[in-house]
């Protein structure tokens, strides 16, 4: 007995065809023939979709609109898409709760244009190869080529995880109506790929980012005669600890933690011994450790009021052996630890930072992303996830 099967898709991007045929054998159970969209419509697409998104201004807290141009860019192609606030996320077409599910994830907000600016950060002009515009190269091109990727695979029956993809907010200020908004909605995950623009290497690791507020106590006192304790003397001692510490241990990619004293004040008048001297530390928390570790060891060694303004930004890694990062240093991708924070720091799972374009270029006036690094951003990823899938 054979048993065929063939259902056919159609939507903006073409036509998806599936024919599975089953044999009543011991030996062949059946045959799965795909004919999926093609790189060079999954392109055109992106670059569309991208230019859209630069065209509508999303700063953070602000990216209403182009979380619907995403979700009609997909509804439009029969996805089943989710939304809260500001977040569009959705599953493959044949989800299995059987199955592990690997996160896709990018944002679609961006900081506000830099002063420098000499072009429009919305007009989304395309000259010499490259697509300019604000959010075109952090995470724009991360974002739309993660998007081609997961349409690529979008019909698949035969993968052996369940792919979600989010598009999400407040990435640039780790704000908490972005993915940890959502995360509890998404379901259990196995592991992550941000997309995020590494030059499609591989960030196996990234620093976790603490704030302190410090506040040295004193006492105030007349500076002409021998009154008071003087606060900023005090802070002076627990600043050169911050300056001087070094934590026993040490991440194999970023070395040692890095602690910065980058503001301080103190003092009301030339002639009052100050009670109190402020300043804030930044400190960068490597795999090393986690963020609770580090500020208990802190605690521990200055004599200041020490007050983290949040320890949610934690570092992150993914063990190198992990089938994912195999996948990527098979293809000739390079592995290293990134030094800036994105929503890897806010996932419990392990995550790999990996995306088209140069971190770089994140932030700078004129920010641009070549067209060619979006085609390649396509076919890395979905060359990386055939080996895995």
């Amino acid at each position: 007995m054979i048993c065929f099967e063939i259902k056919e898709s159609k939507g903006n991007d073409g036509n998806c065809i599936i024919l599975r045929v089953s044999y009543a054998s011991d030996k062949i159970t059946s045959l799965n023939l795909y004919m999926t969209t093609s790189t060079d419509t999954l392109y055109n697409n992106a670059i569309s979709l991208l230019q859209q998104l630069i065209a509508t201004p999303s700063v953070s807290r602000q990216e209403a609109d182009t979380a619907l141009i995403i979700n009609t860019f997909l509804t439009s192609r029969e996805v089943l898409t989710y939304r809260k606030e500001n977040n569009i996320w959705a599953y493959n077409a044949h989800f299995d709760d059987a199955k592990p599910t690997i996160l896709l994830n990018s944002h679609h907000d961006t900081v506000k244009a830099n002063p420098g600016y000499t072009r429009n950060p919305h007009a989304a002009d395309i000259e010499d190869g490259k697509l300019y515009g604000l959010g075109s190269n952090d995470a724009g091109g991360c974002l739309v080529s993660l998007i081609a990727t997961f349409l690529h695979f979008y019909e698949r029956t035969d993968l052996k995880y369940n792919l979600c993809l989010a598009a999400t907010a407040e990435e640039e200020i780790s704000g908490k109506n972005g993915i940890e908004l959502v995360l509890p909605d998404l379901g259990e995950l196995d592991f992550a790929i941000v997309g995020e623009p590494t030059l499609m290497n591989l960030a196996i690791a990234e620093r976790g980012l603490m704030v302190l507020d410090c506040t040295a106590h004193g006492k105030a006192g007349h500076a002409a005669r021998e009154e008071g304790d003087n606060a900023i003397y005090k802070a002076i001692k627990d600043i050169e600890w911050f300056r001087t510490f070094i934590f026993p241990k040490e991440s194999e990619l970023f070395g040692p933690i890095k602690m910065s004293v980058t503001v301080i004040n103190a003092g009301t008048q030339h002639n009052v011994v100050p009670e109190s001297c402020n300043f804030v530390v930044d400190v960068r928390v490597t795999d090393a450790y986690r963020n609770d570790e580090v500020l208990t060891i802190i605690r521990e060694h200055v004599n200041c009021e020490v007050k983290a303004r949040s320890t949610r930004l934690k570092p992150s890694s993914i063990d190198k052996n992990h089938p994912i990062v195999q996948a990527g240093i098979a293809m000739g991708k390079s592995t290293y630890g990134s030094p800036t924070t994105s929503d890897q720091a806010l996932l419990d799972i392990p995550s790999l930072k990996m995306g088209p374009g140069d971190s770089a270029r994140s932030h700078m006036a004129d920010e641009y992303v070549y067209v060619d690094e979006i085609r390649n951003g396509i076919d890395g990823y979905i060359g990386l996830l055939k080996q895995v899938l």
